[in-house]
């Protein structure tokens, strides 16, 4: 049996390498993985991205079980230690295949909201309408090339994880209001092209 000459290892800084290219990429492979080994047997990563999807998957349930008329996604998307996020859906929005996500940044240690869409075709539409208003409430991406987002809005940075409820109520304060901006806008946008 033939081996695949084209085995790709993936660094710390997310990058493919092709594992047949230079030995500096094994090294740097190879000394990443003996430090993820060495965090790991202190045992401290583990229970803190376990505590982290925990706070998760209450979190999710929290929006669940008071915006009945929302919908929220079934799961949460875990990542790869980049992001995790679940989705919350009000009908406005899904009307016009939009979405919101409530993410979890690992490396800026940070939430955030965003404005997504449920494929490319709509991200696009929606990324040009809003590029071309005067609305700038929030931070619109530079390009949806290779993101999933429209727009962007941090929730908490720096979250303080002692005080779960604190942190529930500020996330879910600034996620409702910035979906009333985003509703707001959309809608008002809706009656613009209907008088003109």
């Amino acid at each position: 049996m033939a081996t695949n000459p084209i085995r790709r290892l993936y660094l710390s800084d997310g990058k493919a390498l092709n594992q047949g290219k230079g030995e500096e990429n094994m090294e740097t492979f190879h000394k990443n993985m003996r430090e993820y080994k060495k965090q790991l047997e202190k045992g401290m990563i583990q229970a803190a991205y376990k505590g982290l999807m925990d706070y998760l998957l209450d979190l999710r349930k929290h929006f669940m079980s008071n915006y009945p008329d929302y919908f929220v996604s079934g799961n949460i998307y875990f990542g790869y230690m980049d992001m995790s996020y679940f989705s919350v859906i009000p009908e406005s929005l899904k009307e016009r295949g939009l979405k919101i996500a409530v993410v979890f940044l690992h490396e800026t240690f940070r939430f955030e909201v965003w404005l997504a869409a449920v494929n490319k075709q709509v991200q696009g539409k929606y990324w040009i309408q809003l590029k071309e208003s005067d609305w700038k409430k929030y931070h619109l991406v530079p390009t949806t090339k290779g993101v999933d987002s429209i727009l962007e809005y941090v929730l908490v940075d720096q979250p303080d994880f002692e005080d779960l409820d604190r942190l529930t109520r500020q996330i879910e304060r600034e996620t409702l209001k910035f979906i009333c901006d985003v509703d707001e806008f959309l809608n008002g946008q809706q009656t613009l092209r209907i008088k003109e």
